[in-house]
C-alpha cells in the first residue's frame, strides 16, 4: 500500500521542480551518472526533460525525452486532484514501467 500523502508531495515537487527549472538563469543540466561512464542510459534518461516539456505542454517533446515523464505528470496531477485516501497499485506496475522506460531510452540512443 502506497501513502498517498507523500505521493502528493513528492509529485507536487516535481511538478513546481518542472516549472522553475526552465526559468532559472543557466538552466542546470543534469548528467547521467551511467551514461557518462558507460555510454548506456538508465530507464531515467530524458526524465527531467520530459517532465518540464509535459508541464509546458509541449508533449511531442516531452514524449521524445522519456514517455513516462507525462506519465508520471498525469499521475501527480491525479494524485493532487482526487487526493485519495488509499493507493494500490499492482507489484509488477513500477518495475514494468522502469523496464519500459529502460527499452525505450536503450532504442532512442541507439541511433545517437
Amino acid at each position: 500500500m502506497l501513502d498517498p500523502g507523500e505521493l502528493r508531495l513528492a509529485g507536487g515537487v516535481m511538478l513546481a521542480a518542472g516549472l522553475a527549472l526552465p526559468v532559472l538563469p543557466g538552466h542546470p543540466s543534469l548528467q547521467c551518472p551511467l551514461r557518462a561512464l558507460s555510454g548506456l542510459p538508465c530507464p531515467l534518461c530524458g526524465l527531467s526533460t520530459s517532465v518540464e516539456e509535459t508541464v509546458r505542454l509541449n508533449l511531442g517533446d516531452a514524449l521524445a525525452a522519456n514517455p513516462l515523464g507525462v506519465l508520471l505528470v498525469l499521475a501527480a496531477l491525479a494524485l493532487l486532484v482526487l487526493r485519495p485516501a488509499r493507493l494500490a497499485l499492482p507489484r509488477a506496475v513500477m518495475p514494468t514501467a522502469l523496464a519500459a522506460s529502460w527499452l525505450f531510452e536503450l532504442h532512442r540512443f541507439s541511433f545517437l
